[in-house]
């Protein structure tokens, strides 16, 4: 059955790629990939990179999914492809939406993002990183968060590290405030951690956790 279910899954995030570029043309078609987002203290969701496919003597991006963030709720799961779809975006119009090897979200990457329907915020060193799906977006969105529902039948469990090096593979944090936490990327693989001050999630310095 996993390979039954592994095949209902990609084919599900492909339609929901398929939705959002037949909502914002100018989104890239790409080849949705499943994969490891854990490695050691790094967790992503997933990232988009141009070029790394071939396909009818073409190069053609890849869009890479976490397999641990599949364990979230459906509209988590489709803001991460927003996000991703938000820096297809600019590849397709040679704009610069990254800095400091891609590990800064800058205000061009905001802009593209919320064209695209996703709330975005500030965070620490990353920059405008964090992204999550309004109502309003998730209720244009509604027939593709059913059918997302329907597929995310698997995830991927993060992978195991040396109880030795528990305190030093710990995620540094920061909200919107910014305040500051530390938690193992199992944890925050399970779904965002919340700011009760300011409701923003906590997300990790790394320039290489969670989103590209």
């Amino acid at each position: 059955m996993a390979e039954v279910d592994t095949s209902v899954l990609v084919a599900g995030l492909e339609r929901a790629w398929a939705q959002i570029r037949a909502r914002h043309s100018q989104v890239p078609a790409a080849v949705l990939v499943i994969a490891a987002g854990s490695q050691g203290k790094r967790l992503k969701w997933g990232h988009f990179a141009a070029g790394r496919w071939n396909r009818a003597d073409a190069d053609c991006p890849e869009v890479l999914v976490g397999g641990e963030g599949l364990r979230r709720p459906a509209a988590e799961v489709l803001a991460t492809l927003l996000h991703e779809a938000a820096h297809g975006l600019a590849h397709t119009r040679g704009v610069q939406d990254t800095s400091r090897q891609g590990r800064y979200h800058n205000r061009r990457y905001r802009a593209l993002a919320q064209e695209l329907g996703l709330e975005v915020a500030e965070v620490g060193t990353i920059g405008w990183s964090a992204t999550r799906l309004p109502e309003d977006t998730a209720d244009r969105y509604a027939d593709v968060l059913a059918d997302l529902a329907g597929c995310l039948r698997l995830w991927r469990h993060a992978e195991p590290r040396h109880p030795a090096g528990r305190a030093r593979n710990l995620l540094a944090c920061a909200c919107g405030c910014p305040r500051r936490i530390r938690v193992a990327p199992a944890t925050l693989a399970v779904a965002p951690i919340l700011c009760a001050a300011c409701a923003q999630p906590f997300t990790p310095d790394d320039p290489l956790v969670i989103g590209a």
